[in-house]
């Protein structure tokens, strides 16, 4: 039976719950790996055949190829184990969480010094002040 979860339908943003936990499990530990830095120069050095170590899915293994952090936070990934990659690929939190919004670093930055993206359309479908 699934839990009632009133929090599904923000759009754009996934809930890291303990459902999502479990889903990313293996994926947030991978990422917890690359704090050693032999680990971070053998996934550099191979990344398919590091990652072939993990028991992710495969969809969450060709996330971290493409380094598309939107898909790997849908598949249980979490944002604060997920910046072990960008920092081990020299990125800045700032310019992964670019990436992900779709906006440039510097849009991203004034975004955020603004005060954060707009609650326009990223309230509750259901909240009667979303329209």
């Amino acid at each position: 039976m699934a839990l009632d979860k009133p929090y599904a339908d923000v759009p754009g943003t996934t809930v890291f719950d303990a459902q999502q936990a479990r889903n990313g499990y293996h994926l947030n530990q991978f990422c917890m790996s690359l704090m050693k830095a032999d680990n971070r120069e053998r996934f550099r050095a191979d990344e398919r055949a590091y990652l072939d170590e993990w028991k992710m899915s495969e969809t969450q293994k060709q996330a971290v190829l493409d380094r598309d952090y939107n898909a790997m936070i849908a598949t249980g990934g979490n944002i604060y184990f997920l910046c072990k990659i960008f920092f081990c690929d020299g990125q800045s939190f700032e310019q992964a969480a670019a990436s992900m919004t779709g906006v440039s670093k510097e849009e991203y930055r004034e975004m955020m010094l603004a005060g954060g993206r707009s609650p326009e359309g990223n309230l509750y479908k259901g909240d009667k002040a979303n329209g």
